[in-house]
């Protein structure tokens, strides 16, 4: 799957949306239309999964092993955006973002992934939660952090994104504001 999808991507980026087809991507793979299918409804979906597809999971077990029981939510939160928004990620992300801005029909599987992205940091606070902390709490921080990232990404609202991975990049400064605002109130 992942490959497929990195393929939809990479010839979206290099032909636009409409300059392939489902052939030309499975051909770059390596695989069978028919596992393409298996996988995908559509390019659309491909491209979009392509675009989002986070490699690291092992970085975010370590950090989630390391974690004080008493770390609260919003501490949990930032850590693992920190840990999922890597330079890399963001760029794919908002060329995605610009994708879908000259392809309507890219829209719902654009959505769908930032649906997902914010369903999976949900699960993953309420499980390291415990049930200690009220559910409707952690739905309101989650919605609240990823509703302030996405005029980032889509670049409604304009905040570089760094070139390199660093602390004082206009995209980490916003994040530290957005952590102040919901740590202290606003």
């Amino acid at each position: 799957m992942r490959a497929l999808a990195n393929a939809a991507f990479e010839l979206a980026l290099e032909h636009g949306l409409d300059g392939f087809i489902v052939e030309d991507v499975v051909g770059r793979a390596g695989y069978s239309r028919r596992t393409f299918t298996n996988y995908f409804s559509c390019k659309e979906e491909a491209v979009a999964s392509g675009a989002t597809i986070f490699n690291d999971t092992i970085e975010i077990e370590q950090l989630l092993e390391n974690l004080s029981e008493d770390t609260p939510p919003i501490d949990i939160l930032f850590q693992l955006i920190k840990t999922q928004l890597t330079v890399d990620y963001l760029k794919k992300i908002r060329e995605l973002a610009l994708i879908c801005k000259k392809n309507p029909s890219m829209e719902p599987y654009f959505l769908d992934v930032i649906y997902r992205l914010h369903v999976d940091a949900q699960k993953t606070l309420i499980i390291i939660t415990n049930g200690k902390v009220d559910e409707v709490y952690i739905h309101l921080l989650v919605g609240a952090v990823y509703g302030a990232m996405l005029p980032v990404i889509d670049g409604s609202l304009h905040v570089e994104f760094p070139d390199q991975p660093s602390s004082n990049s206009a995209f980490h400064q916003y994040m530290e504001k957005i952590y102040k605002y919901l740590k202290n109130g606003f």
